[in-house]
């Protein structure tokens, strides 16, 4: 399968320098062939819909916030598996936002003069952090952590505004996992394929060589969605050997 990892790649990013251990771990322990591909954000708004799945990796501000909201926008239209770590999650809420609520809104790391803010600088940042997170019941959250709560690591320092949570849960969006105080940490798509977004980074939780069970449930989306394809694929190809030799 093959799988794009969309960020500004940089060895200064923690959770860039986990992904080599993370993925040779997939190969290892959950047995998926995983193909991976490191695509910058400004490379991001075409091509994506090759891919068996889309990881949007933490390290904004992005070089191109354009690039990050069309891959996220890729994603979500085509069914291709997705997940959406940190300033990727941050970036799936803008796509969300404009492209399917309509609305005409900021993201105050990127654009500290606009008026709406969906993303705003927390009052406390989470950087270095870790801390509860509950996951509501019968969620994909839930279903693959494999528990109604779990302790998560953090590298940042926006958060989603709660003004807005109305808006897109009315369009669609479940928001699936809060923090203590309420405060959204995860949301996901019912009905896409696998469309998971948080802001807590499971590529920082634990052991590298012990990929956390949303990495590993993304994958193995991932490697279904490429299954999916090669079958469709070789049932076109033995229907035009047929035809042909007629």
């Amino acid at each position: 399968m093959r799988i794009a990892l969309v960020a500004d790649r940089s060895p200064s990013v923690r959770a860039h320098a986990r992904i080599p251990q993370i993925l040779e771990a997939l190969r290892e322990r959950d047995g998926l062939a995983v193909d991976a591909y490191w695509i910058p954000t400004p490379e991001a708004g075409a091509g994506l819909d090759r891919f068996d799945g889309v990881w949007m990796l933490p390290g904004s501000p992005y070089a191109s916030e354009e690039g990050a909201i069309a891959a996220a926008r890729t994603a979500r239209e085509q069914g291709i598996p997705f997940l959406a770590t940190c300033g990727g999650f941050q970036h799936a809420l803008l796509e969300y936002a404009r492209n399917v609520c309509g609305l005409t809104v900021a993201h105050a790391e990127n654009d500290p003069g606009a008026s709406d803010f969906l993303l705003l600088p927390l009052t406390c940042s989470l950087a270095g952090h870790e801390s509860l997170v509950r996951l509501t019941p019968g969620s994909l959250a839930e279903r693959v952590v494999g528990a109604p709560a779990a302790m998560a690591a953090y590298n940042c320092s926006y958060g989603f505004n709660p003004a807005f949570e109305q808006a897109l849960a009315e369009r669609g969006l479940a928001f699936t996992g809060r923090a203590e105080d309420g405060s959204v940490r995860a949301a996901e798509l019912p009905g896409h394929p696998f469309y998971l977004g948080t802001l807590f980074q499971p590529e920082l939780s634990g052991d590298p060589a012990r990929p956390h069970p949303i990495i590993s449930a993304f994958a193995a989306a991932a490697a279904k969605a490429a299954a999916k394809a090669a079958a469709k694929a070789a049932a076109k190809a033995a229907a035009k050997a047929a035809a042909l030799s007629r």
